[in-house]
C-alpha cells in the first residue's frame, strides 16, 4: 500500500516524507483544488528521497483547455522533466465533458518519460469508465478518483468497480476527504493498491496581514495526520 500526499510547499513536502508518504503530488493553491508549481518548487522537490508528480493545470475552474492553455501545459511538463520529476498529473476535457483524448495524447508525448496520473477529471466525464479506458489506451499509469462523488468514502462502490474493470491494467488511486478513521474501509472495501490525501489542517496566520490571506486560512500539511494516515492503511490488513 503507498500513500500519495498532495502538497503545495517544501515544508509541506518534507513533513509528508519524514512521516512516511511514499509520493508527493506537488501543487500551488491546494485551495483552488491545486494548480501547477512554480518552477522554483518543482526543482527544490525533485531532491526529495521518494517520486514526485507535478499536477499540471494552469488556472482553476473546468478543465477544458484552450490551445494557449494546452501550450502553457506542454512547458510545464518540459519544466517537470527538466527538473528531473517522476511524472506528472493530467487531465482535459471536450465542452460535452467527455475526455479531450487528442489534447492527452499530445500532452503524453511531450511528457514521454515520465510516469503520468489522470486526475479527477475523470469524476467529471458522462462515463467514467468509458474514460477509463481511454486512460488506459493513451498509458497512464492510474487514474485519481472519487467515484464522481464529493468524497471517496461516498464513491467508494463507483471505485470497487473502477477496479474490476480495470483489472490491474491501470491503478486506481481513491482521492477526496481521506482521513485515517476512513482509509482501512476504503481499501478493504475496493481493493486498490494506493490513496490520495492532503493530510491537511487550516492555519490562521495571527502575525499575517488579512488582505494577503484567504479568509478561512490556509492549508498545511499535518505530520501527524501523515503519521496516522499511514498507520491507517498499516492496519488495514492488505
Amino acid at each position: 500500500m503507498l500513500l500519495e500526499v498532495c502538497v503545495d510547499t517544501m515544508e509541506g513536502a518534507w513533513a509528508a516524507v519524514r512521516s512516511g508518504a511514499g509520493r508527493i503530488e506537488l501543487c500551488s493553491a491546494l485551495s483552488e483544488g491545486g494548480l501547477t508549481p512554480s518552477a522554483g518548487l518543482m526543482r527544490a522537490a525533485a531532491k526529495l528521497p521518494v517520486p514526485v508528480y507535478a499536477m499540471i493545470r494552469p488556472r482553476a475552474g473546468h478543465f477544458r483547455f484552450s490551445e494557449a492553455e494546452e501550450e502553457i501545459m506542454a512547458s510545464d511538463i518540459k519544466l517537470a522533466k527538466d527538473f528531473g520529476l517522476s511524472g506528472v498529473v493530467l487531465g482535459a476535457q471536450h465542452g460535452d465533458h467527455t475526455l479531450d483524448r487528442d489534447m492527452l495524447a499530445r500532452l503524453s508525448d511531450r511528457a514521454a518519460g515520465l510516469g503520468r496520473t489522470l486526475h479527477r477529471v475523470i469524476d467529471v466525464v458522462p462515463d467514467p469508465f468509458a474514460a477509463l479506458e481511454t486512460a488506459i489506451d493513451l498509458g497512464f499509469e492510474r487514474v485519481l478518483t472519487s467515484g464522481g462523488q464529493a468524497t471517496a468514502n461516498a464513491g467508494q462502490a463507483v471505485i470497487r468497480e473502477m477496479a474490476a474493470t480495470a483489472d490491474f491494467r491501470i491503478g486506481i488511486m481513491p482521492g477526496a476527504g481521506l482521513r485515517p478513521d476512513l482509509v482501512a474501509n476504503i481499501i478493504q472495501s475496493t481493493g486498490v493498491t494506493e490513496v490520495h490525501a492532503s493530510c491537511s489542517v487550516i492555519v490562521i496566520d495571527e502575525d499575517a496581514d488579512g488582505r494577503f490571506c484567504p479568509p478561512g486560512g490556509c492549508r498545511k500539511t499535518s505530520e501527524d495526520l501523515v503519521k496516522q494516515m499511514v498507520a491507517a492503511i498499516g492496519n488495514s490488513g492488505c
